[in-house]
């Protein structure tokens, strides 16, 4: 938590829950990112955290940005962000979406299927496209390799197809999985796309671009490399497997620029022991998975916690949300070790929680209002 959130939580005491995020680490990671990865364009996953603030001072630093619906690319022109730096990387859209998004100047879409390529050739004629592939995720807290991506070879066919229905195919796209613990990952997808990059070639199809996609993690509970380490990791696997032919890299990191930039106050309104001591103590926060927290979701993500009564004896205990969900659990095969001396009112705090979470809270259920965020 850095000093300038501390302030805040001491000079601006607000009603619970919130999230306070420091823009100023937000341009530090960017920069980072930067630095580790020269010849990579950033493009920003607006999903992570859509905040105006956040957009604002990426675009001032030359981020692009990568849009996953056509709200997110309004709200860029809103801001002034020319379409020029916007990629399209959802491979799910409605045609009238694909239709606005290259009426507004947009000309790079993703796609993973043979429909969404002929919806894209329908409203976006001549547009530059790239094919999604499949990642196992191995290593992810978060992985992503079922709903998106197709094999390679599918993807080989569908991208020999785009210029009969119009199209140009531009490059080939991949996600190792969201909070990728091993830079490792990435090498077994920039050899298969190496690979698809070079049979194209003997097709007579010349691709530009790779898209490296997500995958930078924040800091939770357990430890993760340093970005320097992804940046080498990545940089010694296009070399190995592009040589001199280096296509555009892009990358487009979202709970890597932002997570560790916020934390979430939230404060404690029940504590239950709901079987005279024979299992854990039961805290209920005034936050859950619908206020901000569904990446606690099989417990996937695991932010590291705080009290101001840390320190002393601690006990066991599983963490619940305030609704009246039954699923509104966020942490009962792994307790967390809380004070001993926790007490109903208690301020709490969710570090690293930057990322996914403000974007993600719902915006009635149990009439509990979305949650709040102050960029400073």
């Amino acid at each position: 938590m850095s000093e300038k959130i501390k302030r805040f939580l001491v000079e601006n005491p607000q009603d619970t829950p919130f999230l306070v995020l420091d823009l100023e680490l937000v341009v530090e990671r960017y920069r980072l990112l930067k630095k580790v990865l020269p010849a990579v364009n950033i493009y920003y996953a607006i999903k992570a955290n859509p905040a105006d603030e956040i957009l604002v001072a990426l675009e001032r630093e030359g981020s692009c940005f990568d849009v996953a619906s056509i709200a997110e690319l309004e709200d860029c022109v809103r801001l002034g962000i020319p379409a020029a730096r916007l990629s399209y990387g959802h491979t799910i859209k409605k045609e009238d979406d694909i239709a606005r998004a290259h009426a507004a100047g947009l000309d790079l879409f993703a796609f993973d299927s043979e429909a969404e390529l002929e919806k894209t050739a329908r409203a976006a004629p001549g547009s530059r496209v790239f094919c999604r592939i499949l990642t196992h995720g191995e290593g992810a807290d978060w992985p992503l390799s079922k709903k998106f991506g197709c094999r390679i070879d599918i993807a080989e066919e569908l991208l020999k197809r785009a210029p009969k229905l119009g199209l140009q195919p531009h490059g080939v796209s991949f996600h190792v999985g969201s909070q990728q613990k091993d830079p490792e990952q990435w090498d077994l997808a920039i050899a298969k796309t190496a690979g698809l990059f070079r049979n194209l070639k003997l097709a007579g199809i010349e691709l530009q671009l790779i898209n490296l996609g997500g995958g930078i993690p924040a800091q939770y509970l357990s430890a993760v490399p340093t970005i320097s380490c992804y940046g080498e990791a990545i940089s010694a696997s296009m070399r190995r497997h592009f040589g001199n032919q280096m296509p555009e890299m892009i990358l487009e990191p979202g709970r890597g620029l932002v997570g560790d930039a916020g934390v979430i106050q939230t404060e404690v309104i029940l504590i239950a022991d709901r079987h005279n001591g024979d299992t854990l103590r039961w805290v209920y926060l005034d936050i859950g998975k619908f206020g901000g927290l569904p990446e606690t979701i099989g417990e996937a993500i695991k932010y590291r916690i705080r009290t101001d009564r840390d320190g002393g004896e601690t006990v066991p205990s599983i963490l619940a949300g305030p609704t009246c969900e039954e699923l509104d659990v966020l942490y009962e095969h792994m307790p967390y070790p809380l004070p001993k001396d926790l007490r109903i009112g208690d301020r709490v705090i969710f570090e690293s929680a930057g990322a996914y979470t403000w974007s993600y809270s719902a915006v009635c259920f149990n009439g509990v209002p979305p949650l709040k965020q102050y960029v400073i």
